[in-house]
């Protein structure tokens, strides 16, 4: 299936790793020209070595927790040309107790986990109206819908990225722009490694035995009683990218197995 991506420009933020990595490899294997984002230079120039075979990519360092960080991005992409396609994929979140949690990290986590897609999408939707195309993806979360209690300020920061999606998709009314959410369920990257270990730490259990079991005791409603991979999440991430994808607009595209019941 050809996705009509060819020469697209695309910006993935906190793509030196994870998700936001597969899916930058994800668009350059489709002809698409691909900026990566990470806080730091070390990291973005090493992901650049590792995809450049696969087309065109650029780097960018900038912290898009921070409005700074943000204003330097979206001055520098602009350097490069038009963006056609955003997909704010920059998150944060920690096993931690919701008693334990600082005023100040509750604050981190708003920054990095929404403002940083309303600084960008604010940034970017209105030039892609103008030129009437153009895709703006927010990666939420299951979290977000179904919240769990060791990670309460990230549940609670995914909720709102769902919101925006949709109202921003509200906005692109009559227009060739679409703005979507994707809510990755348990997905195996470096990230989620840490998660399950400090959550095994947590219960005081074997990390091994833990891992094994995690499905059958903590996510028994899951339907494909595994975890995602990568490729699942990035996969989707671009087709909605995609001009195939043109008539999925506000929509929240659960890729959780089924973990959340509901038909919605």
């Amino acid at each position: 299936m050809d996705l009509k991506l060819r020469d697209k420009l695309v910006l993935v933020t906190g793509s030196t790793g994870g998700i936001g990595k597969g899916t930058a490899k994800s668009f350059l294997q489709e002809g698409a020209k691909v900026i990566i984002n990470g806080r730091t230079e070390k990291g973005v120039q090493a992901v650049i070595k590792e995809l450049s075979s696969l087309g065109t990519v650029y780097g960018i360092a900038a912290d898009v927790s921070k409005a700074e960080g943000c204003q330097h991005l979206i001055e520098k992409v602009n350097e490069i040309g038009n963006l056609d396609i955003l997909v704010n994929n920059t998150g944060i979140f920690e096993v931690k107790p919701f008693v334990d949690v600082t005023e100040e990290e509750w604050l981190d986590y708003y920054q990095t986990n929404v403002l940083s897609a309303v600084r960008l999408s604010r940034a970017f939707l209105p030039e892609m109206m103008q030129r009437d195309f153009g895709r703006v993806i927010n990666l939420a979360s299951e979290a977000g819908i179904k919240p769990y209690p060791e990670l309460v300020p990230y549940g609670v920061s995914k909720t709102p990225l769902v919101t925006l999606s949709r109202g921003l998709a509200e906005v692109t009314k009559g227009t060739k722009v679409t703005v979507n959410s994707v809510l990755p369920g348990p997905t195996w990257t470096e990230g989620f490694a840490q998660f399950i270990t400090d959550l095994a730490d947590e219960k005081g259990q074997d990390l091994d035995t833990f891992i094994a079991e995690y499905f059958k005791n903590d996510q028994p409603t899951s339907l494909i009683q595994r975890y995602a991979t990568v490729e699942e999440v990035a996969d989707t991430i671009v087709f909605l990218a995609s001009e195939n994808a043109s008539a999925i607009n506000g929509v929240a595209q659960r890729v959780e197995g089924g973990i959340i019941q509901s038909i919605l």
